[in-house]
């Protein structure tokens, strides 16, 4: 029993950090597309994310509509708005108005919330037993922070509240998508994710007329052209193939794991920056770098321990 809780542990992990391989790649988005808004990059990303959740599922949607309730649909729907819709445009404009130093900063909190809720649970391991490992997340943060001081902003009040609304989205996304979960062993983490798929989708149609109404600059046919592949890139990049590996790994991890294993999307954004850039990172990035790295590595350890206990 002890040695499969491990291997679930080991094989956590690799699933976390298949998903921050593929979410790490949206921070690349909105340098791929500057002429475009946050807002028309949230509708171009979930919206193709719908769209292939849709064509996916058709397959199997008689089975489908015969496993999910009223009450999981609306389950759906909330966790689509927590961890795509709100919580995507929330973090977009936070770096737009408060800099990306304030935003860093306060979404490093994100494995702490996390694991503050999630030491409640059953069996869960003790909170003091975890705080080597969120020293270094919170000191990982502080050093991305520190070193993008230098980034003004005319909107730091504004933008400090949108950074904290992204951290409650988040904190709840995850709290909420991990104890789904659990409560759903017949669904398969692909036909969750569909599902999710759709759910986000359905926002995203939404979204569009604010979109049409609030947009003023025109776009040449080259420019949609490029923003459409982006959307499609990201939407089965990270939200098809990322969220799948997190859904796999929110079954096998204690949710103690689970917010940790969100710094593997904050290091794969970092290295992409770095390649992006073409530039060695700065002294405070490796910093930051050695602190996320160590706080995965404490958080294992910790678990390590407490399975063997």
């Amino acid at each position: 029993m002890v040695k499969e809780a491990h291997s679930s542990i080991i094989s956590g992990v690799l699933f976390g950090a298949g998903a921050g391989v593929f979410w790490g790649l949206v921070f690349l988005a909105p340098e791929l597309v500057p002429e475009f808004t946050s807002l028309q990059l949230v509708v171009g990303r979930f919206l193709a994310y719908g769209v292939i959740s849709l064509i996916l599922a058709i397959p199997k949607w008689s089975y489908l509509k015969k496993t999910i309730s009223l009450s999981e649909i609306r389950t759906l729907l909330c966790l689509a708005l927590l961890g795509n819709t709100l919580y995507y445009t929330l973090l977009s404009n936070a770096v737009k108005l408060g800099g990306i130093a304030l935003t860093s900063l306060i979404l490093g909190f994100l494995p702490v919330t996390v694991s503050i809720i999630g030491s409640r649970d059953a069996e869960a391991i003790a909170l003091r037993r975890l705080w080597p490992s969120l020293s270094f997340c919170i000191a990982g943060a502080f050093c991305i922070g520190a070193q993008a001081l230098t980034t003004r902003s005319g909107h730091p009040v504004t933008g400090l509240f949108l950074a904290l609304g992204a951290l409650a989205s988040w904190t709840a996304y995850a709290v909420g998508n991990s104890r789904a979960l659990s409560r759903l062993p017949h669904l398969s983490v692909h036909d969750w994710n569909l599902l999710t798929g759709l759910a986000t989708g359905f926002q995203a149609v939404l979204l569009i007329p604010i979109v049409v109404f609030t947009t003023r600059n025109a776009h040449p046919f080259n420019e949609w052209m490029q923003f459409s592949l982006v959307a499609i890139g990201v939407a089965l990049a990270a939200s098809i193939i990322g969220n799948a590996l997190w859904n796999r790994m929110s079954r096998l991890l204690p949710l103690t794991m689970v917010g940790q294993m969100i710094l593997f999307e904050t290091l794969f954004a970092l290295i992409y920056g770095f390649l992006w850039e073409k530039r060695w990172p700065h002294p405070l990035e490796i910093m930051a770098f050695i602190a996320l790295v160590a706080s995965v590595f404490s958080c294992v350890r910790s678990h390590h321990r407490h399975l063997s206990s």
